[in-house]
């Protein structure tokens, strides 16, 4: 059955809070990659522009999928159930849709194809999951492990080479404003939001570190980074004079 976008909004049923609960299959593996929440604008906004938008609960905003990442998601089939209460992205990706890397946000298996239950560790989910493509978030952190190992000056360079690539890229967003970009929305709302950004993502670091969770807390840290990128970038402070604050800082006389 078809029927305008318009009227679509309509014929869903939102809960209590305006949301609705989205689930992300891929096209062609027919993998669920992730569960998420829209509500009428995000809704609307995923139909007429057939990528994901979703709405963050955490952060109370719209959230486009790959707006910083990359990994957007290409809307190519929309289903509702037969309760209209829960609806289906058929997507195809430009790339993992989990922040972890993993292709799939469902990536830790408690029970496997041989019907083994328990929860998997590390090495079994990894086994489970061979014939897949590693995540780009996984790629860095091996190529970051393998240059600390290597201890050489090219390896320091490259070690810290993302942060150049993020910076340029927030410049670009900066001066260009491609519509639905998050970088962009954060740039057009001005200092105020973007200050606001790095204090809850300093406060959600915070919390991470107190509940010794070491994977959140480098989810959360990544994000502060990013918005502390943001927030240079909007003051006309480069990134290479906090570098150079930092090594005036380590050249100054110790006083211990």
């Amino acid at each position: 059955m078809s029927m305008p976008i318009s009227s679509l909004k309509d014929t869903i049923k939102w809960d209590d809070k305006g949301l609705c609960p989205a689930i992300v299959q891929d096209f062609h593996t027919k993998e669920v990659l992730t569960l998420a929440y829209v509500n009428e604008e995000s809704f609307l906004k995923s139909l007429e522009t057939k990528q994901t938008w979703f709405w963050s609960r955490s952060r109370a905003e719209l959230w486009h999928k790959g707006a910083t990442s990359g990994n957007t998601q290409q809307i190519v089939g929309f289903r509702y159930d037969c309760d209209a209460d829960a609806i289906l992205f058929e997507v195809v990706c430009a790339g993992p849709a989990c922040h972890t890397g993993e292709t799939s946000c469902f990536h830790n298996v408690v029970m496997a194809d041989d019907g083994q239950e328990g929860v998997a560790d590390a090495s079994s989910v990894q086994n489970v999951n061979v014939s897949g493509a590693k995540g780009q978030l996984e790629q860095q952190v091996q190529k970051v492990q393998a240059i600390a190992e290597q201890g050489s000056a090219q390896g320091a360079d490259e070690r810290f080479a993302v942060l150049e690539e993020l910076e340029q890229l927030i410049e670009e967003r900066f001066k260009t404003r491609p519509e639905g970009a998050y970088t962009t929305y954060l740039f057009e709302k001005g200092l105020d939001k973007i200050l606001k950004k790095v204090g809850e993502e300093t406060a959600e670091s915070i919390i991470a570190a107190k509940n010794n969770d070491n994977a959140e807390l480098r989810y959360e840290v990544s994000d502060l980074i990013y918005h502390l990128l943001v927030l240079l970038r909007q003051q006309g402070l480069e990134l290479d004079e906090i570098m150079q604050e930092l090594q005036l800082r380590h050249e100054r006389p110790r006083k211990d």
